[in-house]
């Protein structure tokens, strides 16, 4: 799985917490402890998705438009992290003379688009509003320890 995602969900939910609902990139990536640049680049595939939209100038940054009750972890995977669990190269080569070697390649390709799907369908059940929820569970079970 590539961090895109991870920082996709990590921006999204960080806007969706915050009172006035705008960010610049800067303070979005703050937060996320990355670059602005690559919050940008991350944006600018959410944008065309239609999860968010910008504002240029003064007072200007990111804003949600979608409804994080309905936006899934499952809507961002396909957006931006589809097919990374299967590996760019995996072993074996099917000219082999040897049936473990000559077969690996199709049998791995086949277990990783299976765990794709069941974790796609795992990210499916869990919203936006979903992790903001968990991470105010945590900061109010946090804030009480001694």
């Amino acid at each position: 799985m590539n961090s895109e995602f991870t920082i996709a969900v990590h921006s999204l939910v960080f806007l969706a917490y915050l009172p006035e609902k705008m960010a610049t990139s800067d303070l979005i990536a703050s937060n996320v402890g990355t670059h602005s640049v690559r919050i940008r680049k991350i944006m600018s595939g959410l944008r065309r998705s239609g999860l968010v939209d910008t504002r240029e100038g003064s007072g200007g940054g990111y804003r949600l438009t979608a409804d994080v009750t309905s936006v899934t972890l499952a809507d961002i995977y396909r957006i931006l992290a589809q097919g990374s669990l299967i590996p760019n190269w995996c072993s074996g080569n099917p000219e082999m003379d040897c049936v473990v070697g000559s077969n690996m390649n199709h049998v791995m390709h086949g277990i990783f688009c299976k765990a794709e799907q069941q974790l796609e369908a795992h990210f499916q059940q869990i919203t936006i509003h979903d992790v903001l929820q968990q991470i105010t569970a945590c900061d109010e079970t946090t804030s009480k320890q001694p």
